[in-house]
Formats: structure tokens, sequence, C-alpha cells
């Protein structure tokens, strides 16, 4: 009887910060006006925007990340409640803008991993209709989270949220 053992080799993307190498899990990141290796899990900006809902289906009032300047990492919150960008196409005007942007696989499941994620949008019956753009994603210990992101091609494009029990994602 042959017995196979199959690994799964799990990869986490590694940043550098000046000429030091960051550990594993960690990125380089300005703490204290001085760029140094540090968990995003701890060093992260609240986005909390209802307007980044999937339920929000108002486009009086449109939204654009393109100009945004993203830096650093962002943890999504809904009202008091923690988030995650949607694993599935949204539906087009959605999320407080035209084209509501989401992430093409699934969230890591390793605690401590940081991963790369294909980020598309929804538009003209597409759920990828312009270019697409890789942003950064980590789930921390406890549960939740935190995104490097990137502006999208162009407007009106944003980045969409959803309560993580919606989602399929964590319990």
């Amino acid at each position: 009887m042959l017995i196979r053992k199959c690994f799964l080799w799990l990869y986490s993307i590694t940043f550098s910060c000046g000429s030091t190498v960051c550990p594993s899990g960690t990125d380089c990141v300005k703490k204290n006006g001085t760029l140094q290796c540090a968990d995003p899990c701890q060093e992260y900006t609240v986005l909390n925007d209802d307007w980044r809902s999937t339920n929000n289906t108002s486009t009086q009032n449109l939204h654009c990340d393109r100009n945004v300047d993203w830096q650093g990492w962002y943890r999504l919150f809904l009202g008091q409640t923690s988030a995650n960008i949607p694993e599935k196409c949204v539906a087009e005007n959605r999320c407080g803008t035209h084209a509501p942007l989401w992430i093409t696989t699934p969230h890591p499941t390793q605690s401590g991993q940081i991963v790369n994620r294909t980020v598309c949008n929804s538009w003209s019956g597409s759920c990828c209709r312009f270019s697409s753009h890789t942003i950064h994603v980590k789930l921390c210990y406890g549960n939740y989270f935190v995104y490097k992101l990137e502006p999208p091609s162009n407007c009106y494009l944003a980045y969409c949220a959803v309560l993580l029990w919606q989602s399929g994602g964590l319990p």
C-alpha cells in the first residue's frame, strides 16, 4: 500500500524596509514618523464608511477611490462591526459608486499570512469590466482582515464592504 503525504506550503508576501527585510507577516510602515517593520494588524487605519456597504444602492453621491491617497493598511467597518471586501461579484451601482470593487479569490485562512488578491469591478454587465489590480490582505489573530489598498484604474470605482457573516467568511 502506497501512502503519499501532501504538504500545503503557505507563503506570505515579504516587504523590505530600507536594507532590512521585514519578518514574515510584517510590512514597512511609518510608526511615530519613522519607517520600520511592524505588524499591520497593529498598525492600520480604520475605514468606516457606511456608503461602502453592498446594501447601499444610492447613486446620488457617487464615490471614487482612484484619487484617495492610500497609505498603509486599512481595517473595514460597517458601523461598529468588522467588515471585509466581498469575495464575489457585486452588482453595479452599489457601494456608493457605479463600479463596485471586490476580490476574485477568498481571503486568507491562515492567521498572520499576507497574500496578494486580485481586485475586479462590476460594470456594464461584466464582473471585471475595467483593468483589475492587486492588493495585499492579512488575516489577523482575532479573526479580522486588514488590507493594503491600491487606487483603481479610473472613476467611479470604490471598494465595497460586507459584514463577515454575510460574505460566508469567518464566523
